[in-house]
């Protein structure tokens, strides 16, 4: 669980978690991609106390990732993600 006070820790810029989830209704679906395998999720802390989840391929490094990969957006996969607070959840850039 990602608290307020853990969260206002994290440096700008910085990536602080990773995971990886099936790519299927029900896990991490994204539907451009194909489905079934898994995806590589990584969550960044921005600039400005926000932070996001990108996710694509799970042989793309983090920095990969975080650059070229697709930006989750519905709540539920960004919670199925990283479990936070409501505060931490509320700072997320769409």
């Amino acid at each position: 669980m990602v608290t307020k006070e853990e969260f206002d820790k994290i440096s700008p810029g910085k990536i602080f978690l990773t995971g990886k989830l099936p790519n299927m209704v029900g896990g991490l679906f994204m539907g451009g991609k194909t489905l079934g395998g898994l995806l590589r999720w990584v969550a960044k802390k921005g600039y400005a106390g926000d932070w996001c989840i990108y996710c694509d391929k799970c042989n793309w490094s983090k920095k990969k990732i975080v650059s070229q990969g697709d930006r989750v957006t519905f709540e539920n996969h960004i919670r199925m993600c990283v479990t936070c607070d409501d505060e931490v959840f509320n700072a997320y850039r769409y």
